[in-house]
């Protein structure tokens, strides 16, 4: 039986230069500064001057990446804990806010019971969730004229659990033959007519209102992960008018923003885009064994050639990526007005890899087939292919930057540099270790004891039911009793 290779702890390459020979041996290429500039010699710190958001400069080039809460009530507001996270995204230091966190425009489009429902009912949690955010932020870095806050909006289609933790109740735009199998859709009844898409269009509408009125800068229009609107983007198969040409598999963020405008709303508009996407992947049943996930392959597709399943893939051979199809998305973005597109790729629930590489596997997912670095070049060398063809009037966001932990001011401040991208996202790091790239920026270093190093407890902790946060590195969530059930968990992956 084949082994696993064996990984490259980032940890282990203790300089720059053991980074860069690392990623020769790879053969990729991660610009990478040798020194972390600090202050307004940094690129990092730089504002963007074009164009505001809501008349705001944006006052540097990091962004606080949305992240899905598994911590809210069960009528969608808001808890402690979303109180206390959206406080440390303030205290980050991060100029731009992107979502803040995944806010579903309908109770029946939440990926869990406990996700937030941006609704009238809930309306004056999430104005509170902004305020803490912009107080801490004034108190730790003074001004707030400069931070740039947006709301994400959601439907979690294919991957709702609306009402049961471990029920999917999917919502879909088209029969998927991998995905299909894999989450037990078993027949038509869980595709949305386009009555039905008609009506969520005007929940996207209902809940761009909302955002305008508590505060918010913009709203993201999510197309991401394999969520619902990310579907339609691949929906060749389905009949009618939200199906088949790019046109029609467009339409849906058309018409939301129509509804928006014809409203009277002004609110400004982002998209965060999975750019591209392969074929699901699954752990290697060869080289699985009790309590130890294979490495990641992919799902057989040899009977659904040419594939037609996915956003950006390659028809011929879906572990590529083809992004003929991208750059006609970000162009449309442009012509309605769309300012920020924030890129990201694939899907964390079948094949987590190409989307926020890591070294461990969450309790769904599988070892990592090669190095993650790999797949963190992988993105950022896709967003500076965009970046090249996008509009000057458009801010892209790039991701997947966490895995490069202690390398991360360094790759950072390189790509901004050389305009590779416009502004650096910080997911789950922030969880961890929320003013990452502000210490960089301050001191010129960092505190290695709350660097990530993606041992994905902030994803398998509330794939079982648990609340979400960084159990490793987090006091607040080490010292929880679901910190003791984790651990039983993560013995059985």
């Amino acid at each position: 039986m084949a082994e696993p290779f064996k990984l490259t702890r980032i940890p282990s390459l203790k300089s720059v230069a053991e980074f860069r020979q690392h990623c020769a041996s790879l053969g990729i290429s991660l610009p990478c500064d040798d020194e972390i500039l600090t202050g307004e010699q940094s690129p990092l710190s730089r504002c963007i001057e074009s164009p505001t958001i809501n008349g705001k400069r944006i006052g540097n080039r990091i962004a606080i990446q949305p992240m899905e809460g598994w911590d809210g009530t069960t009528s969608g507001g808001i808890t402690d804990e979303m109180v206390r996270r959206w406080g440390r995204f303030g205290e980050s230091g991060a100029k731009l806010i992107y979502g803040g966190e995944a806010m579903a425009v309908r109770p029946d489009g939440r990926a869990n019971p406990n996700q937030l429902i941006i609704s009238e009912l809930n309306k004056g949690g999430i104005a509170k969730l902004r305020e803490t955010l912009i107080e801490t932020h004034q108190e730790r870095h003074g001004s707030a004229d400069d931070l740039v806050i947006g709301f994400q909006l959601t439907h979690s289609g294919r991957f709702c659990r609306p009402n049961d933790k471990k029920k999917l109740e999917p919502r879909i735009a088209y029969r998927h033959p991998i995905l299909d199998r894999k989450f037990g859709v078993a027949d038509d009844s869980a595709i949305l007519s386009d009555t039905e898409i008609e009506e969520l269009i005007q929940a996207y509408v209902t809940a761009a209102a909302i955002a305008a009125e508590i505060g918010a800068d913009f709203v993201d229009i999510k197309h991401c992960h394999g969520y619902l609107l990310h579907e339609f983007l691949s929906a060749f198969t389905r009949p009618g008018k939200y199906g088949g040409s790019f046109e029609n598999r467009t339409r849906v963020l058309r018409e939301v923003v129509e509804g928006i405008r014809a409203g009277g709303n002004k609110i400004e508009l982002g998209v965060r885009l999975s750019a591209f996407d392969f074929v699901p992947f699954r752990p290697d049943p060869q080289l699985s064994q009790a309590g130890k996930l294979g490495p990641g392959i992919p799902e057989d597709f040899a009977s659904c050639l040419p594939y037609r399943y996915g956003f950006a893939v390659n028809p011929e051979n879906p572990v590529e990526y083809d992004l003929s199809e991208t750059f006609q998305f970000v162009e449309l973005c442009g012509r309605l007005g769309v300012k920020i597109v924030n890129l990201t790729a694939g899907s964390p629930y079948y094949n987590p890899h190409i989307q926020r590489p890591a070294a461990y596997p969450p309790s769904d997912g599988y070892q990592p087939a090669h190095d993650p670095l790999i797949d963190v070049a992988r993105q950022i060398e896709v967003v500076r292919k965009i970046r090249e063809g996008a509009p000057h009037s458009m801010v892209l966001i790039g991701s997947g930057y966490s895995y490069l932990q202690e390398f991360l001011p360094n790759v950072a401040q390189a790509v901004v540099r050389e305009q590779w991208t416009d502004m650096v996202g910080i997911g789950r790091m922030a969880l961890s270790y929320p003013g990452v790239l502000s210490d960089a920026l301050r001191k010129g270093g960092l505190e290695k004891k709350f660097i990530c190093r993606t041992f994905s407890d902030c994803t398998t902790a509330p794939r079982n039911g648990l609340v979400s946060g960084c159990y490793p590195l987090d006091k607040y969530y080490s010292g929880r009793p679901e910190a003791q059930k984790l651990k039983e968990i993560k013995k059985q992956i």
